[in-house]
């Protein structure tokens, strides 16, 4: 493992050679290759079904891995999948789902897809991506998924084949008896061919029956995400996945590393980050049930399970942390090193409590599914500036961009804000998108990313998140459309105009509100708005938390709605109402906008509530100071 403290460490890995002269394998099974040769006997990944500290857990070596990897990407090739054919899969976590993300990028495109997406969306995504193949449950208690996939299938005439995965075989009598009992029927709603996935892999050899390319290929067909519409899709090349592979094991993780893993497989952060890093430098990823964080006793466990798996890092997000702090930490955590979180903006207190709880610190980081992963973080070993996202890693290029009034491009100073924009092994310039008119004016100069967020970089190096240029609602790292709220909204009779903003929060970090203009004459009242929007919009995440009623919306000089007076209108209204919670005089004077943090909340308090203004701030990521 390499020095990770300072900028300069990262300017000195850059300087022993460009990214392409790196003597290291350069595909999914040039990693998987190497990692069994070196690490055979170690172990590579533990899945557990329950979340008891004591359940049963399965855990495979290197050695193994890398023989079911070999079934599985041939079952793949047997089923007609050739290099740029797509395998998705549509799983919670498991060590089925573990071992189809590796091989479908070794047999053909790997295609993970979100389970708890409606069938309509998981259907639109196996069209776009032309799926041949889906790994997906078997009919199972206490899930939906089954149900779901008979619909999205039938609505993909394009897939051929269905894997199904029985989660039975993780359980002993007499539970493994009750839960066959209960089974809800496995419903068929498609014409496609349904087999047993572990069945069939069991009737192929351990060593690969076809010789993999070598080519920087498309293996990796991720979604974005979103609320409205078809989500987009974006491709992932060899050299991007295995960028990330190389970053997580040069600069964080080595073979003795234990990965608490309680994120799904089938986002980027777990999947490109923590499954190459692994595969790369032969550490362990533990996955507590399949839905993670989601899963029943995970939390109320999670301490347990962190001594009994050995853990050195937790890997997390800020709702999770939020969680988690509202545990006592009841079991001898001394093994872990770090944190590393994602998704979302850590507010100050839950990083205090962590680390007091802990004794170890977060490590905030920074990443796109569109740069295929990561692009800065907090280092390791050195500073980690809370509320940024840390130092742009090596072969990436971060600058801060703002369109001209001749229509040209100009890099902005160190502190001002521009939108972020990244070039690095993981983008590929030109074309991110399957979806091509999704590509358009994605680049500047042809080479960098634009994100869409909003940030800075300081004097030190470090980059800061101030905002984003696509207005997305990011709530506990889902994104959400605001067009899908304005739309529902309007088309109440009464309604003429609707903009809808995250709210702060102290735990998802943000949620949807939405503020109303009514046309002239009409009346009704905010609470039957949030009902009328909760029957249209088909994303319950996307229902906004908040609906209300103004005289007149704020509006540009073009008409559009000015969404920074309606985000300061949220700011006063839930900062007040947790002051008055807590008991406080103390209230929001006003919100300015500075050029540097963005919108700063001026509080107006009395010297002796200071420090439980203090604490209550730091739960937000609202940037404040005291009001003159």
């Amino acid at each position: 493992m390499r020095r990770f403290a300072t900028p300069a460490d990262v300017k000195a890995l850059e300087d022993e050679g460009s990214w392409e002269t790196r003597d290291i394998p350069r595909t999914t099974h040039g990693l998987l290759t190497r990692v069994a040769e070196r690490y055979g006997d170690r172990p590579a990944m533990t899945f557990q079904l329950t979340s008891g500290p004591k359940d049963p857990a399965e855990t495979l070596t290197w050695s193994e891995v890398q023989a079911e990897v070999h079934r599985t990407a041939n079952l793949f090739r047997d089923l007609g999948i050739g290099e740029s054919d797509v395998v998705a899969f549509v799983l919670p976590n498991a060590t089925e789902t573990f071992l189809t993300l590796i091989a479908g990028s070794i047999a053909g495109v790997v295609n993970p897809i979100n389970p708890l997406l409606d069938p309509e969306h998981i259907g639109g995504i196996l069209r776009e991506t032309d799926a041949k193949v889906v790994v997906t449950l078997k009919s199972f208690p206490k899930t939906d998924v089954a149900q779901k996939m008979a619909k999205a299938i039938a609505l993909a005439p394009n897939v051929e084949t269905v894997l199904e995965v029985d989660l039975l075989r993780y359980l002993s009598p007499p539970k493994s008896w009750i839960a066959g009992l209960i089974r809800p029927k496995n419903p068929v709603a498609h014409k496609a061919k349904v087999l047993d996935f572990n069945a069939e892999r069991k009737k192929r050899p351990t060593t690969l029956s076809f010789t993999p390319g070598t080519d920087n290929r498309i293996a990796a067909l991720f979604h974005t995400g979103g609320t409205t519409g078809l989500p987009k899709i974006a491709k992932h090349r060899f050299d991007g996945m295995i960028y990330q592979a190389w970053l997580a094991s040069t600069l964080i993780f080595d073979e003795t590393d234990n990965l608490m893993c309680p994120l799904p497989l089938f986002h980027v952060f777990a999947a490109q980050i923590l499954t190459n890093a692994v595969l790369a430098c032969g550490g362990h990823l533990v996955l507590p049930t399949p839905q993670g964080y989601r899963g029943e006793g995970v939390f109320d466990n999670f301490w347990k399970l962190i001594e009994r798996h050995k853990a050195t890092f937790i890997i997390t997000v800020p709702t999770a942390v939020a969680a988690l702090m509202q545990r006592k930490v009841d079991a001898d955590v001394s093994t872990v090193r770090s944190a590393i979180s994602g998704s979302a903006p850590l507010p100050l207190e839950l990083f205090r409590r962590f680390k007091e709880a802990t004794g170890v610190e977060i490590m905030e980081g920074y990443g796109l599914t569109e740069a295929t992963c990561l692009v800065s973080c907090n280092p390791y070993e050195g500073t980690k500036k809370i509320g940024s996202v840390g130092i742009p890693l090596p072969y990436t290029d971060v600058r801060i961009l703002v369109h001209t009034s001749d229509d040209g491009v100009a890099e902005m100073p160190a502190n001002d804000i521009g939108e972020i924009c990244v070039a690095n092994p993981g983008v590929n310039p030109g074309s991110i998108y399957t979806q091509e008119d999704k590509n358009h004016n994605l680049f500047h100069y042809d080479v960098y990313l634009r994100t869409g967020d909003l940030g800075r970089i300081d004097e030190d190096g470090y980059l800061w998140i101030t905002g984003r240029a696509k207005d997305l609602i990011i709530r506990s790292g889902h994104n959400i459309d605001p067009s899908l709220i304005e739309e529902a909204l309007v088309k109440h009779p009464s309604v003429a105009m609707s903009g809808a903003i995250g709210q702060p929060d102290a735990y998802a970090g943000e949620l949807p509100c939405a503020y109303v203009e009514l046309v002239g004459g009409a009346s009704v009242s905010a609470e039957e708005l949030r009902s009328f929007a909760a029957e249209n919009i088909p994303e319950k995440a996307a229902v906004p938390k908040h609906v209300e009623v103004l005289d007149e919306l704020p509006k540009t000089a073009v008409g559009k709605v000015f969404k920074p007076d309606l985000r300061r209108r949220a700011i006063t209204r839930v900062l007040d109402d947790a002051f008055d919670e807590a008991g406080l005089k103390a209230r929001v004077a006003e919100v300015v906008e500075d050029k540097v943090r963005g919108l700063v909340a001026r509080i107006d308090a009395g010297a002796d509530e200071a420090g439980d203004v203090e604490k209550i701030m730091g739960s937000y990521t609202i940037p404040w100071e005291r009001a003159a």
